[in-house]
């Protein structure tokens, strides 16, 4: 390859990591507020496909993406409320409580946005990272969407806020310990329900972020799978918000290498190099999670969960 090959190539991996990773990365920060509180929401795919529904819906409604995005994030701050007030009944599992709402997530998804999958909605403004470069490919690599440096000054704002801020102690030690919490007089339940709550709201500006920016548009077969990658992004990341964002854009980066190539002229192995975040999930759980161990990091509640 020549010079101006591997420049593209580059940005055409680095550029898509960024666009890639978004979703990734507001999926697994909601995931990593929710499990710190010693919750686990393994219906973070439905959150997301809903809120990726609404919130292009709510962008060919009111013709203002961002009006999208709040509508996303508030739909998938709803969904998650009802998983965290079902999780807070006696002898109710956090995991089958997930699957269940995710499958009602994703079916109201696919229900509700039938009349949407034609129309074109506004999209979010790009944020053009290529400026430097003459070479239009480089450019066109380099767009960036613009919640993305949202997602990275959140996930300073969470670490500063589970290290320095009182709710943020809080929702550790319910994480840690809710027999503790109760002590202290406080609601774990109360905790846990807000925390899932704010988790979702978050996770659905991922979903806003697939149908308003990459791929820009609402189908039923849009998330592939996102949603649960997310949560073993944050066993990766150790359930650390700053962690999160690299493990986000490493996934990105690897669902981006099969379209750069094709950028480049590069056709073989397509298909294959599509697989590549899938595997790269599998690895990371081989490798992260054993048997009779609990994972370093882990809230103390999550080795419990009923």
């Amino acid at each position: 390859m020549t010079a101006d090959q591997w420049i593209a190539l580059v940005a055409g991996i680095v550029g898509g990591a960024l666009r890639v990773g978004a979703p990734f990365l507001f999926v697994s920060l909601g995931e990593c507020l929710t499990e710190k509180s010693g919750r686990i929401n393994l219906g973070l795919e439905g959150v997301l496909v809903l809120s990726a529904m609404a919130a292009f819906g709510g962008a060919y409604l009111t013709d203002s993406a961002w009006l999208g995005v709040l509508i996303g994030a508030a739909a998938g701050a709803v969904l998650a409320l009802l998983h965290g007030l079902l999780c807070s009944l006696d002898r109710v599992n956090d995991v089958a409580t997930g699957i269940a709402l995710m499958l009602l997530g994703t079916g109201l998804a696919f229900y509700l946005g039938k009349p949407l999958i034609q129309p074109q909605a506004p999209q979010l403004p790009a944020i053009p990272l290529g400026f430097w470069s003459d070479n239009t490919v480089v450019q066109s690599a380099l767009q960036v969407n613009a919640l993305v440096p949202v997602g990275i000054v959140l996930a300073g704002l969470m670490y500063w806020g589970f290290a320095r801020t009182r709710a943020g102690l809080l929702v550790r030690m319910a994480g840690d310990s809710a027999n503790a919490t109760r002590a202290l007089g406080y609601s774990v339940s109360g905790i846990r329900v807000a925390a899932t709550t704010a988790g979702g709201f978050i996770a659905g500006l991922g979903g806003a972020s697939l149908t308003l920016f990459y791929p820009g548009s609402w189908n039923e077969g849009i998330s592939s799978g996102q949603g649960l990658i997310a949560v073993a992004l944050v066993i990766f990341a150790r359930w650390s918000p700053l962690r999160c964002v690299g493990a986000a854009f490493l996934f990105g980066g690897a669902g981006a290498i099969g379209p750069a190539l094709q950028s480049i002229g590069v056709g073989w192995g397509y298909h294959l190099f599509n697989t590549v975040p899938y595997v790269l999930t599998l690895v990371i759980l081989v490798l992260t999670c054993k048997p009779g161990s609990v994972a370093i990091g882990s809230p103390g509640e999550l080795s419990s969960t009923r």
